[in-house]
């Protein structure tokens, strides 16, 4: 659906040394979005000319609120397109389509185990209030650079959930020492539930969602995780973001990150060839 969104906040978040910025918009996408899809932002500079940047940007959902008709970004300013969303005003509108892709799904019971390396924790929060609201337990774990990264990133919003937090920084400045793997792995050593009574969802780096998703395959935890691949038109018709899934009869197959994804199974995706 292409509408337009009216920016209701935009401001920086945390030290503004890790360029995050949080972007609230007001429109009908907040209506039907789920966790896990993405908007593609048109972030054309027309003082400069009206094909720069040509492509939109996509960013996943951050947030959603559907009685308020708003939907949260979240995003680092890393590059041309972001840099000139960077410069939108609050009262200003921004041309928007969504919402985009497949999110992820739930189970009926037992506990979802959240993974996000560094900004891929932004889609899980969504996540996580859909899991609460149907009344399951929700453990997040967390790798970051440091303490001043988790903290800008929205540390805090999960705090106030009461949910268990797994930190993990690189440098051990706040949490565990190290990688979030380690602590996928301690936890899984320490429960007394089944693998049967687990699911788990991740976004983040791909080396970091490819080494869950074999650690749950490994015990026959069923993983869905959020694939990130640069998109040039983000409704499935450049053919610019597709990756490599193995289907049911064991055979590869090739599908779209914008329109098949971003979410799939843990288990399908050929991690070696995908994105």
């Amino acid at each position: 659906m292409l509408t337009k969104g009216q920016v209701v906040v935009h401001e920086s978040l945390g030290d503004e040394k890790h360029k995050l910025k949080r972007l609230v918009l007001k429109g009908p996408i907040a209506r039907t979005a789920q966790a896990g899809q993405f908007v593609a932002i048109q972030v054309q500079d027309s003082s400069i000319s009206s094909f720069d940047p040509l492509l939109r940007r996509p960013i996943s959902l951050a947030d959603i609120s559907s009685e308020n008709d708003e939907i949260t970004l979240l995003y680092r300013v890393q590059g041309r397109g972001t840099e000139i969303l960077a410069r939108a005003k609050e009262g200003g509108v921004l041309s928007i389509m969504g919402p985009l892709g497949h999110g992820f799904s739930l189970p009926e019971a037992g506990e979802l185990w959240l993974v996000a390396g560094g900004i891929g924790i932004f889609p899980l929060y969504p996540l996580a209030l859909s899991a609460l609201s149907k009344g399951l337990t929700v453990r997040l774990f967390w790798g970051g650079e440091n303490q001043s990264f988790l903290e800008s990133a929205g540390l805090s919003s999960w705090e106030k959930l009461g949910i268990p937090l797994y930190l993990s920084t690189l440098d051990g400045s706040l949490g565990q020492k190290g990688l979030v793997t380690e602590q996928i792995n301690d936890q899984l050593g320490q429960m007394s539930l089944s693998s049967s009574q687990i699911w788990a969802a991740a976004c983040g780096p791909k080396k970091m969602m490819q080494a869950v998703a074999e650690i749950c395959i490994n015990v026959k935890v069923p993983i869905e995780v959020s694939l990130e691949e640069r998109m040039g038109c983000a409704v499935g018709a450049c053919l610019g973001c597709v990756c490599t899934l193995i289907d049911e009869t064991g055979a590869k197959v090739h599908k779209k990150v914008c329109q098949d994804g971003p979410v799939f199974r843990g288990e399908e995706v050929v991690w070696d060839e995908s994105c």
